[in-house]
């Protein structure tokens, strides 16, 4: 997406030409390709885990940090981090990219003389950033957060925010910049308000 909207803001002649069928097929093939293999990898690990107190998780998802709370064998517990570091590696690349595609983007906008462009040009940009921040904010914080600061209230809040509320939030957002679905919503809003 954010290569998406560096193309159509920064090189928007050449975006029928670079941004093709073909190359948005291969990136959506390295995009699910790349979280296969991570969940593949991630899940054999977990399932060869030797788990020495239970089997019960203290979370509302069954993720890896908090299975490896469980684990007692530190061989299969340092391997498990080895993949939980490629996995945060692998996520840390593509926010790298997606930075440094926005700054472009911004950089770009900034320079565009009407008022009225660099809104549209923003307003294009602005969904897709802040369901990002979203999700990578309060994945970060949920990985990262110190053990000491861990409850199973602010842990369920927190992935919540970042594996739920994103994927349900996407089609509401995108959809709101069709002028058709705002017309009926506002329809919808004033005939609701009326009773």
């Amino acid at each position: 997406m954010a290569y998406d909207r560096y193309m159509a803001i920064c090189q928007p002649l050449h975006y029928g030409n670079l941004l093709g069928s073909r190359t948005c097929a291969s990136m959506a093939a390295a995009a699910w390709g790349s979280g296969v293999l991570t969940a593949v990898l991630l899940t054999a690990s977990t399932f060869s885990l030797a788990l020495c107190q239970g089997n019960a998780v203290n979370q509302f998802f069954c993720e890896a940090p908090q299975i490896l709370r469980l684990s007692c064998s530190e061989s299969d517990y340092l391997q498990e981090v080895g993949l939980i570091t490629f996995s945060f590696c692998l996520g840390i690349g593509c926010f790298v990219f997606i930075v440094l595609s926005y700054a472009q983007i911004f950089r770009a906008v900034l320079r565009i003389p009407s008022q009225q462009g660099r809104h549209k040009a923003f307003s294009t940009c602005f969904p897709h950033w802040a369901v990002v921040s979203l999700t990578v904010g309060t994945a970060i914080f949920s990985y990262l957060k110190p053990s000491s600061i861990s409850c199973p209230a602010l842990d369920l809040v927190v992935a919540v925010l970042y594996s739920v509320v994103p994927p349900t939030l996407n089609p509401l957002i995108y959809s709101m910049r069709n002028q058709e679905l705002k017309d009926a919503l506002k329809k919808l809003v004033q005939s609701s308000s009326s009773y």
